[in-house]
């Protein structure tokens, strides 16, 4: 297999698995039962990019680095963020609203350990270095003088390296953050009814939604850069009581246009810049 067609077997299994996790999401089957879903189409998916990566040989070093740095942790932080999330809500308790508020502040809590625990990895990981690449992300190069996991002996060593498992880990508690957040400011805590607020409903095109949502996506407007395609999507869906659907599909089709591939963003633009002229004629 060469480097082409392995990536691109890479990006089709991360595409259908986004797809199917946003399917089991839209149902009303409940949270532990979503979770318990998603984590099995997921180790589906992670068994599938084990069994791809043993029938290709990296180019080089960078292209190592690449997978394990960013490729696989982005399945695994799936697996170990849905993981989370069914631990947390199959244990629940059954209380008020302020006892429930203190279990996910004490969930939340958790989170700062691992942060000050792996605070000079998470450091260099957030500021994009590459300086120790290559004893972090390549296989069979564990340096015993830097702080490995205490699992790593347990780890298979032609899928795993030092530290991609701990990027998986950075990532899903990145999700989990955002998850426990909205838990703990959610309106059921509040002495208002969510129902008091007049909802805002989406009334132009979904595909403009669509195309609008990609682009700020890919901004990095949302939590830092941080926030998941498909976790942006169902917020907008939850938002704005809008079904979007395959969302990947639509932006095929907006690949497709001849003329003007971003016509809801030229629009905005242009209806903008005619505001701000009228305020100053």
């Amino acid at each position: 297999m060469n480097g082409k067609n392995f990536r691109k077997k890479i990006d089709q299994l991360w595409i259908d698995l986004n797809n199917s996790v946003d399917q089991i999401n839209r149902s009303n089957n409940g949270i532990v039962s979503c979770a318990e879903e998603i984590l099995m189409e997921t180790d589906s998916a992670i068994r599938q990019l084990k069994e791809l990566l043993r029938s290709y040989q990296f180019a080089d070093w960078s292209e190592e680095i690449y997978f394990f740095k960013t490729i696989k942790p982005k399945f695994i932080s799936l697996y170990i963020y849905y993981a989370k999330v069914l631990s947390i809500e199959s244990s629940r308790p059954y209380s008020d609203p302020e006892v429930l508020k203190s279990y996910y502040r004490s969930e939340r809590a958790n989170l700062l350990h691992f942060y000050n625990e792996h605070k000079d990895f998470m450091t260099y990981y957030r500021r994009k270095s590459t300086y120790l690449d290559k004893k972090y992300f390549v296989r069979f190069k564990f340096d015993f003088k830097l702080k490995l996991s205490p699992e790593l002996y347990s780890y298979d060593e032609e899928f795993s390296t030092s530290h991609d498992h701990l990027v998986s880990q950075i990532l899903a508690n990145d999700l989990l953050e955002q998850f426990l957040a909205a838990k703990i400011n959610s309106g059921e805590y509040h002495g208002h009814s969510s129902d008091a607020i007049k909802s805002i409903e989406w009334t132009a095109p979904k595909v403009a939604l669509t195309e609008m949502l990609y682009a700020l996506h890919l901004t990095k407007c949302f939590n830092g850069g941080h926030a998941d395609l498909a976790e942006i999507f169902r917020w907008a869906e939850s938002s704005m009581n809008i079904n979007l659907g395959n969302y990947h599909k639509t932006l095929a089709e907006l690949r497709l246009r001849k003329t003007d591939r971003s016509k809801f963003l030229s629009l905005l633009q242009q209806n903008f810049n005619q505001y701000l002229d009228d305020l100053d004629a």
